[in-house]
């Protein structure tokens, strides 16, 4: 009973990433958690499936622990390694293959064709995203598009003009941006997600007319800083772009709010090593690119929209039930930013008060 709820909410996991929600933008590659979590699903469909014909667990068991030490290795790693995301893909296939070659019992139980059929579905999910990662690795050995401009472009050629009344709102950023699905939790909004898993400020900075200005929002949400402390960008550097991130929306009358640099901790790290983040990203660098922010905000008038203190438990490091691993929010960590956002751009977005009419005198 236990295992079958398991495979259920894992089914449940699967559908997010193999259907596309509502006004969401189809894109082949995968963010790193919704990889991951894939990879993950893939693996116990394999063990479990191999249980229901006879022989298929021995004959599959090398196919088995490669797959395995792949997902391991996915696991351990920083960022979408292809070389083990090539030999799960590969030892996935073969064991499908395996699969379709021995004898089948008869009737076949309706649920094990049920988690072959997902695993297969999940299977090609995987390759698509293979394929688009080697095409995204080419594209930055090449050089030819270093800010990763290539990836929303269609999606912009699609948008249409945003409607008078419903304001656009851009939001820029990372990863912890890039999978945020904003059409569920601001639904009914024209809410344009333009996160990249990985970037830095610099990269931003190159987006910002093809994915920002040109979009004509009234409202960007920048949310930045995280993967520039990561790779000891230093911080004047990530606030001359900052800076001018600024100026550009400015410029293309957009109106700025810039977020917070959320909180990280160790919290996840008995899970994984590469959960341990503190060392990567200091606290302590966090805090003073927020100081800055915050400061920035004020002098130009901005909106600054605080993220941290919400998101930061009483040691000042990410609450752990909010992320699961120490750095990007889980689904209880979005609903904790989304109101705060919302308020943030609806601030933004409404008109100014009216000063109140004087009362006219009358004569007698």
């Amino acid at each position: 009973m236990r295992r079958s709820a398991f495979l259920r909410a894992g089914l449940g996991a699967l559908l997010l990433i193999l259907t596309p929600a509502a006004g969401a933008q189809e894109n082949p590659l995968l963010s790193s958690r919704q990889a991951l979590d894939l990879y993950k699903r893939s693996v116990q469909l394999m063990e479990s499936t191999a249980t229901t014909i006879p022989g298929l667990a021995r004959a599959g068991a090398p196919v088995a622990e490669n797959t395995r030490a792949a997902l391991v290795n996915l696991e351990k790693a920083s960022g979408q390694p292809a070389a083990p995301t090539y030999t799960l893909l590969v030892n996935l296939r073969a064991y499908l293959a395996l699969a379709d070659s021995v004898p089948k019992p008869y009737p076949f139980p309706e649920e094990a064709s049920k988690q072959f059929a997902e695993l297969r579905q999940a299977v090609i999910r995987i390759e698509s995203h293979f394929e688009a990662l080697l095409a995204q690795k080419d594209t930055l050995l090449r050089g030819a598009d270093r800010d990763n401009l290539r990836r929303y472009a269609e999606a912009n050629a699609r948008l249409g003009p945003p409607e008078a009344a419903k304001p656009r709102v851009v939001f820029l950023g990372d990863s912890i941006t890039d999978g945020w699905r904003l059409n569920e939790y601001f639904p009914e909004r024209d809410f344009v997600n333009r996160g990249i898993s990985g970037q830095i400020t610099g990269e931003m900075l190159g987006r910002m007319k093809a994915d920002v200005v040109d979009l004509k929002p009234a409202v960007m949400l920048v949310l930045a800083g995280t993967n520039d402390i990561a790779r000891g960008v230093p911080l004047t550097t990530i606030q001359n772009n900052l800076t001018m991130i600024a100026n550009l929306a400015e410029a293309g009358h957009i109106k700025p709010v810039f977020a917070s640099v959320l909180p990280v901790s160790d919290y996840h790290r008995d899970k994984n090593p590469q959960y341990e983040q503190t060392p990567r990203r200091s606290p302590a660098a966090i805090r003073s690119l927020n100081l800055w922010l915050a400061d920035f905000c004020r002098k130009r008038n901005f909106t600054y929209l605080d993220y941290f203190s919400k998101l930061a438990d009483q040691a000042g490091l990410l609450t752990a039930e909010l992320a699961d691993d120490g750095l990007h929010p889980n689904s209880a960590g979005y609903r904790v930013m989304a109101p705060l956002a919302l308020e943030a751009i609806d601030k933004m977005i409404a008109p100014p008060p009216q000063p109140k009419a004087k009362k006219r005198r009358l004569p007698f």
